[in-house]
This record gives structure tokens, C-alpha cells and sequence, in this order.
């Protein structure tokens, strides 16, 4: 499983010209589900994201989480996480898992965030062409793979 976590003033989600899912401070993270993914390295990344110290304290320094911020999360499927573009100009995503199993996982992220934090959790829509919006905070950006 890949995340790409951004700390952001804002982002949104739109779908056919309609917001479906917006944050104003919080994280946009894109996730990419493998093939081979578990339900425990999903909730290993989902607590790693919510626990995640990327937002300034007092003193300047990354020493808040998300939650510790009162922000929110949009989260977004993106299976080109898992793109290899190591032969040829034409990517594979043989490696990310196929929709039968990306769904699911994503849903089931979307609940443990609900069930496990307070956070205000925004989503994009699974397998949707989407437009994504976002005001860069820093810019921070973490890389996770588990």
C-alpha cells in the first residue's frame, strides 16, 4: 500500500462540475492499494496517517498530528501509485490491485478513520474521473509504503 500524504490549507474533490468531497487545513492522501495488500498493512497506514507529525506547534516545529490540529482528511484512490514505467513510455499497473479488491479496502479505510478518530473525512469517489484541488500547506509532502 502507498500513501502520498499532502498537509493542505484546503482541498476538494469535484465530479462532473460537483464538489463531492472538500477539507479546509488537514491531509489530501492518495492512496494506491497493491494486489497483494492486508487488511493489517491497511491499518497499519491508516494509523500512521492519523498519527502522523507533519503540522507546526507553538514553537514552529512538525510536532502535530491531523487529529492534534482538529483538520481533516480527503482521501482518494489512485491506483498510478502503483505505475511501472521501467520498460518502454507506456506505464503497467499490473501491481495495483484490481477493483474487486481496491473497492473494498478503500471503503474499509473510510470506516476505520470514521470508527478510530474524530477527524472530518472526506472522500473522492472510487474509480471516478476526479478533479483534485489543493492549497499546498509548506509544501510537506510523505511518501508511506507498507
Amino acid at each position: 500500500m502507498k500513501a502520498v500524504v499532502q498537509r493542505v490549507e484546503s482541498s476538494s474533490v469535484t465530479i462532473d462540475n460537483e464538489v463531492t468531497g472538500a477539507i479546509e487545513k488537514g491531509l489530501l492522501v492518495l492512496i494506491g492499494i497493491h494486489q497483494d495488500d492486508t487488511k493489517e498493512q491497511m491499518e497499519w497506514i491508516c494509523n500512521k496517517i492519523a498519527k502522523l507529525r507533519i503540522f507546526e506547534d507553538e514553537e514552529g516545529k512538525m510536532n502535530n498530528s491531523v487529529q492534534d490540529v482538529g483538520g481533516g482528511i480527503l482521501l482518494v484512490s489512485q491506483f498510478t501509485l502503483y505505475a511501472n514505467a521501467d520498460k518502454g513510455t507506456r506505464p503497467s499497473f499490473i501491481e495495483a490491485a484490481r477493483p474487486e479488491k481496491a473497492e473494498p479496502m478503500y471503503d474499509e479505510m473510510v470506516e476505520w478513520f470514521k470508527a478510530n478518530t474524530d477527524l472530518h473525512i472526506q472522500t473522492g469517489e472510487f474509480g471516478a474521473m476526479m478533479s483534485v484541488e489543493l492549497v499546498n500547506d509548506g509544501p510537506v509532502t510523505i511518501i508511506l509504503e507498507k
